[in-house]
């Protein structure tokens, strides 16, 4: 299940191989800092690319809901019923109860702190996918799924109660998310999609009596490293877990693209009973170029102790992107790009990357490159550019010169 938080996002997720795809909307959005382009009249658009891609999709509605949200909610609630969409995400009880109700399936949010047995036969009354706690261990989502098993637990639809994991993104330092530090210092609740991510700072421990400085090995002491599952996605499947959940849709449709790709490219071998973790560690599988606080190798899963603290409060991508300009054409014909170079200097073996609302996110390594129609060995600021590209991409998409990150 990948992040949408763009049309771009949306069409690199169902292009990278999703099954799924979950977004929110600008209402009730636990993104709600980062500028969402989707509103509830995107509903249907969604809705239907989704349909047509064999894809379902979800409505992230995880938020905390107040007493005059509660028409709010429900309006957010008929809107996707009348879409079509598969599903919504929830945690607040209102939600959940207000959706069941009127036939829209749900599924129990992160949100929700599923950790036992006993709450999944509490949700399944509405629900038959729900994610589990991000803070069990291996062994304690195998009982979970082998009890559902056993006990014949099942959903609304008839179905048994399917396990959903989160499997790869940004960690918050509180349990399952649940934090209220920008809530306590800004008045911005992370619960309601509006976290100033202070815990990502730097900061120093000072006693209050004595004027101590308490020195720390690490500044970043509340800003965990990224979750990866990838290298243990047999040890999760074998657990049970049939949905698995990829961090970001407040991140870029190349990120989007990269990080699908990769775990489909791993449960794809799973499924085929070829998987070798050592071919999917996360630089082999590329998603160490794309944004990431340095990866914490199967986090609590694997019985971790908490302690892999981010090294910076920013990106550890090992790649940047940078603007050269914006597709002026593309000839289906003959596989032909054209756009006109804004900036920077373009050489043959460069590595471009081309984002837009339906083309997704689409990399290559230039081979070679023609300027004002004729073969060229490099091209310069205001160039007419153009090289060859076997999938098609539209008018105004955006070009992207990658580069390496300077250490």
């Amino acid at each position: 299940m990948a992040p949408a938080g763009s049309y771009a996002s949306l069409s690199a997720a169902i292009r990278g191989g999703a099954d799924s795809i979950y977004f929110g909307v600008d209402k009730l959005n636990m993104r709600s800092r980062a500028a969402s382009p989707f509103s509830l009249s995107d509903l249907k658009r969604i809705s239907r690319i989704c349909r047509w891609c064999g894809v379902k999709s979800y409505l992230a509605l995880n938020v905390i809901v107040y007493d005059d949200e509660l028409e709010i909610m429900r309006e957010v609630c008929d809107a996707a019923k009348a879409a079509n969409l598969s599903a919504i995400i929830a945690s607040d009880i209102s939600a959940i109860e207000y959706a069941h109700t009127i036939g829209l399936e749900v599924h129990i949010s992160v949100q929700a702190n599923v950790s036992n047995l006993g709450a999944v036969k509490f949700y399944a009354r509405y629900a038959d996918v729900m994610v589990l706690a991000r803070e069990l261990t291996l062994e304690q989502i195998s009982a979970i799924g082998n009890a559902i098993k056993e006990q014949d637990i099942r959903g609304p639809n008839g179905e048994l109660v399917k396990i959903e994991l989160f499997a790869h993104g940004a960690l918050c330092v509180a349990i399952s998310g649940k934090c209220y530090m920008s809530l306590g210092c800004y008045n911005k609740s992370a619960n309601r999609g509006s976290c100033f991510q202070n815990c990502r700072r730097a900061y120093r421990l000072v006693d209050v009596e004595t004027g101590d400085e308490l020195e720390v090995q690490n500044q970043y002491i509340m800003s965990p490293k990224d979750l990866c599952t990838l290298p243990h996605l047999d040890k999760l499947a074998e657990a049970g877990v049939s949905v698995y959940k990829l961090e970001g849709r407040a991140r870029t449709a190349q990120y989007v693209s990269t990080v699908t790709k990769a775990y489909r490219a791993g449960l794809d071998a799973v499924e085929d009973e070829t998987f070798n973790p050592e071919n999917f560690q996360p630089l082999e599988a590329g998603l160490a170029e794309v944004f990431n606080r340095g990866f914490w190798d199967g986090g609590y899963y694997c019985g971790e102790k908490m302690g892999e603290w981010a090294a910076s409060g920013h990106s550890q991508a090992t790649v940047k992107r940078v603007e050269l300009g914006h597709v002026t054409n593309y000839f289906a014909k003959i596989g032909v790009v054209e756009f006109k170079l804004w900036q920077k200097e373009l050489l043959p073996g460069s590595k471009i990357l081309i984002e837009g609302p339906t083309t997704g996110a689409v990399q290559l390594q230039l081979d070679s490159l023609r300027v004002a129609g004729k073969p060229a060995d490099k091209a310069v600021k205001n160039d007419m550019v153009t090289f060859a590209l076997p999938e098609k991409v539209r008018r105004q998409d955006k070009v992207f010169l990658l580069q390496p990150v300077e250490s």
